[in-house]
C-alpha cells in the first residue's frame, strides 16, 4: 500500500468512521453488498477493510455459516473495525492488498471498497484478489470516480493546495487518476480478468454542512497530519474548507458523489 494509506494513525480512524463513514461510504458499501451473491459455506475476504463499514454490512448480510475474512495493512484502523464488531465471527488479518498471504484459489468472493486506489501499482493489487479467488468467484470493487463527478472533493484537494503556495500541494490534495474507466493503471489492470464490466455508481451529499462532517474532511483522513507537518493550522483548513463548500452546495448542502464499480471474476 502507499504511504498515505499507512498514515491512517492517532486519531484518524475515529473521525473517519464516525464523521464521514456513515454518508460518504455507507451508500457505497450497501451498493456493494447488494451485488454480491454467495452459497451458504462461502469464504470471502475483505480487502481494505478499513474500519470496518463494509465489514458490518457484509456480515449481517452473508450466510451465517459464511466465513468473512477482513484484511487491512492499517493496524489503528482494523483495531477501530474490531471495536465496532466486537465478538461479530470475523476473521482478522493484517494484509497488505498487494502481496496477500493467502493460497490461490481460496476464496468465493473477494471484495474490496475504496482501496485499490491507494496502492502504488493497482494492477498488482486486482492480480492478487484474483489469485485467490476461486473459478467462478467474484471479485467486487469500487473507487471513486474522477474529481470532475465529485466536485465536493475537488474544492476540498484545490483549497488544500491553494494552503501552502509557492509548494506542492499536499500529497491527498493532488488530483488522482483513480477512475476503473479510463486507461489508467486500474482500467488496464480489470481489462485482465476474464469476465469484467464497470458500472457508474452515483449518490448525493444531502445534508448540512454541519461540523461534524467538516472534522471528518479535515481530520478523517491523513491530509490532517501533512497539513500540521507543514505547519498549518486545522482550525484555519476546516474554516477554509467550509468557506470554499458552502457556495457550491448551498443549504441544505447538496452535492454529487460518484464512484466505478468492477464486477469480475
Amino acid at each position: 500500500m502507499s504511504d498515505a494509506h499507512a498514515q491512517f494513525k492517532g486519531s484518524i480512524p475515529d473521525f473517519y468512521d464516525r464523521c464521514l463513514g456513515p454518508f460518504l461510504f455507507e451508500p457505497f458499501a450497501s451498493d456493494l453488498v447488494r451485488r454480491l451473491t454467495v452459497a451458504p459455506k462461502a469464504r470471502v475476504l475483505e480487502i481494505a477493510c478499513g474500519t470496518g463499514v463494509l465489514t458490518r454490512r457484509l456480515r449481517a448480510a452473508l450466510p451465517a455459516d459464511a466465513e468473512l475474512v477482513a484484511t487491512d495493512l492499517n493496524a489503528a484502523m482494523l483495531d477501530r473495525a474490531r471495536q465496532e464488531l466486537p465478538g461479530a465471527d470475523i476473521h482478522w488479518r493484517t494484509a497488505d492488498a498487494a502481496a496477500l498471504p493467502f493460497k490461490d484459489a481460496t476464496f468465493d468472493a473477494v471484495v474490496c471498497q475504496f482501496g485499490y486506489m491507494f496502492l502504488p501499482d493497482p494492477a498488482t493489487g486486482i492480480a492478487e484478489g484474483r489469485r485467490v479467488l476461486r473459478a467462478g468467484g467474484t471479485l467486487l470493487a469500487n473507487v471513486w470516480a474522477p474529481l470532475e463527478a465529485n466536485p465536493a472533493a475537488g474544492i476540498v484537494h484545490e483549497t488544500a493546495g491553494r494552503m501552502f503556495p509557492g509548494r506542492s500541494a499536499p500529497v491527498l490534495a493532488r488530483p488522482v487518476r483513480q477512475t476503473l474507466g479510463r486507461d489508467d493503471a486500474l482500467a488496464r489492470a480489470g481489462r485482465r480478468l476474464r469476465q469484467r464490466r464497470v458500472d457508474p455508481r452515483h449518490g448525493l451529499w444531502d445534508e448540512p454542512l454541519r461540523p461534524r462532517r467538516r472534522d471528518g474532511i479535515r481530520e478523517g483522513n491523513p491530509l490532517s497530519l501533512e497539513i500540521q507537518e507543514r505547519g498549518g493550522d486545522l482550525d484555519a483548513a476546516a474554516a477554509a474548507f467550509y468557506q470554499a463548500l458552502a457556495p457550491h452546495g448551498g443549504t441544505p448542502f447538496r452535492s454529487p458523489l460518484a464512484a466505478d464499480v468492477l464486477v469480475a471474476s
